[in-house]
């Protein structure tokens, strides 16, 4: 029995009128999903639970809020706080005091770090770390491993060809950067330091930034870290950690500190919200001293309801050690996808660190195969892509329940591939790769 999707899909036509693309988010497009499959919206998310517009119920073993939701959607602690704040307002022309509790606990857990700003999105806050780098240096280029947001300072790495391409993202079009800052942001791939010392000496004395994930898909070798920060003392670059897809995963705190160095400054978001908009930077004080220097300012930035409800995820997340948790469901799935893979004979790829895992079909059908593996485990009652963000509210048993239909539905994939009728079987449109205009 197929699931019903007419609200659903209808509203996905009403949006594609009115909002290009769909949606505001790129991780969200039904097209990077099934597009006609994929149900896009949803009306209630409760832990991993969540229900669309046409009241189907699905188990959330995908994006997990896109890594948003660390606890779980709507967790109980985390909305108690906020709606507590919202009751005495959440703005006025004072500031909230929460702001700097927040900036105490942030500094508590990270002790090398003296300042915190806040923002609300992960993409600004990192380009208020950049900002704050340029002003301390005075100098403007970057150097930057891994994925860092929308900002012109970063898609300007694709003004003079698609560097981001090869790096991480294939199709991002650097339409409205300006052509100024061609030849200002330039990528290096992680553990490959001599790509960063080639970046260096071609702009030596012009760098005002290295920027990059604490770790993603591989373990640091050894040495790396100690030779970038190495790097950065010599030429007096600013050393930005960018832990807004690591950070309390791994565990509370920046993964940095796992991985065992102090950076000059550090940038959260995503997970320290559980859902609710906020990111800080923090960093050291002579570093984050120079903010005074530059206009940085908006009055978003102080509302109540994202400093609250950081403070009440972090501290939930000290309380339960969330971040083993999310190891342990993260290596469940994990091993799960590689055991059934082995069963059918099926070629995946297996990647990316326990909380934030993910695979990939070793096939020149492999869009295909991702639509169909969405559109089927959607029959099973599974909100399920090619990735994993384990949430706390995750228990061994969904787990289970999850690698139970993902074994019937890899059977019946290899089934209709052999037989080279897969893409008949396909309800929606094959998944798109990288960033392409929806009409």
């Amino acid at each position: 029995m197929l699931i019903e999707l007419k609200k659903s899909l209808l509203l996905q036509d009403r949006a594609k009128e009115v909002i290009p693309g769909i949606t505001q988010l790129l991780s969200k497009r039904p097209d990077q999903f099934s597009l006609g499959v994929w149900p896009g919206y949803f009306h209630r998310a409760k832990g991993v639970e969540v229900w669309d517009l046409d009241n189907n119920h699905y188990i959330d073993m995908s994006l997990g809020g896109i890594g948003a939701t660390v606890l779980g959607y709507a967790d109980d602690d985390v909305d108690e706080a906020v709606c507590q704040v919202i009751k005495s307002g959440v703005s006025s022309s004072l500031n909230c005091p929460e702001e700097v509790e927040l900036a105490e606990l942030l500094c508590a857990i990270h002790p090398w770090a003296d300042k915190v700003r806040f923002a609300r999105t992960g993409g600004e806050a990192n380009a208020i770390a950049i900002r704050i780098a340029r002003g301390f240096t005075g100098k403007e280029k970057i150097a930057f491993c891994g994925y860092h947001g929308w900002h012109d300072w970063y898609l300007a790495a694709n003004l003079k060809q698609d560097a981001l391409g090869g790096h991480l993202l294939p199709g991002l079009n650097p339409i409205g950067v300006p052509q100024s800052l061609k030849d200002t942001a330039f990528p290096f791939r992680y553990n490959n330091i001599n790509e960063l010392k080639d970046i260096v000496s071609k702009n030596k004395g012009e760098l005002a930034a290295i920027i990059m994930e604490p770790i993603r898909n591989e373990e640091p070798i050894a040495g790396f870290f100690e030779e970038v920060q190495a790097i950065a003392k010599a030429e007096g670059i600013v050393w930005i950690i960018d832990e807004i897809s690591a950070g309390f995963r791994l565990n509370s705190g920046g993964a940095h500190l796992k991985l065992g160095f102090e950076p000059d400054i550090a940038v959260f978001a995503k997970a320290i919200g559980n859902g609710y908009p906020i990111s800080a930077v923090i960093g050291k004080a002579d570093v984050m001293q120079g903010i005074e220097n530059s206009f940085i300012s908006s009055t978003n930035w102080t509302e109540r309801t994202g400093p609250v409800a950081a403070m009440a995820t972090i501290r939930k997340f000290q309380k339960n050690n969330v971040a083993d948790h999310l190891v342990d469901i993260g290596t469940q799935v994990q091993k799960g996808w590689n055991d059934l893979a082995n069963k059918h004979g099926l070629k995946i790829q297996v990647g990316g660190i326990k909380p934030l895992s993910h695979f990939s079909f070793e096939y020149d059908e492999a869009q295909i195969m991702k639509a169909y593996f969405i559109q089927e485990m959607l029959e099973h009652g599974f909100l399920a892509s090619t990735i994993f963000y384990a949430m706390y509210a995750h228990t061994s048993e969904h787990v289970e329940n999850y690698l139970s239909s993902v074994d019937q539905v890899f059977d019946q994939m290899m089934e209709f591939l052999r037989a080279g009728s897969l893409e008949k079987k396909l309800r929606g449109l094959p998944s798109q790769v990288g960033f392409k205009r929806l009409t």
